[in-house]
């Protein structure tokens, strides 16, 4: 080969965090433990243009399966409100946009569809799987 080439090689890990408005006692708790796998949900309103402006709104529902595995305890100056953040690692990740399914992706389970599609079904076939 005459060039260099970066070629995907399986996905990287999927992290986030959340910044927290306030202290709230129940999500602390479950943020607390990094051993448990929490379920969450993100709603969203995408908003389509065209030349002529706003053509619609349409719903984007993400799901994700997370460990918390950085939880400080905030930063608390006077006078302030106090700034609390969780980092998580996450395993799963569904995405719906209307209905439709865009992304699934299950790192435990070897899942990965995009747009319905089975994106490792030759893998699957090829390791006797």
């Amino acid at each position: 080969m005459v060039g260099k080439v970066e070629l995907p090689a399986g996905f990287d890990k999927l992290e986030g965090e959340i910044k927290w408005n306030s202290f709230y006692r129940d999500a602390m708790l479950s943020a607390a433990n990094p051993y448990r796998s929490l379920a969450l949900q993100c709603r969203s309103s995408v908003q389509r243009y065209s030349s002529q402006g706003l053509i619609d709104e349409i719903p984007l529902v993400t799901f994700l399966t997370i460990m918390f595995k950085k939880n400080p305890l905030g930063t608390f100056k006077q006078h302030e409100n106090a700034e609390f953040s969780s980092s998580f690692t996450c395993t799963y990740i569904r995405q719906v946009l209307d209905g439709e399914e865009l992304l699934q992706l299950d790192y435990l389970a070897n899942i990965f569809r995009v747009g319905g599609v089975d994106q490792l079904t030759d893998y699957r076939i090829n390791i006797g799987g």
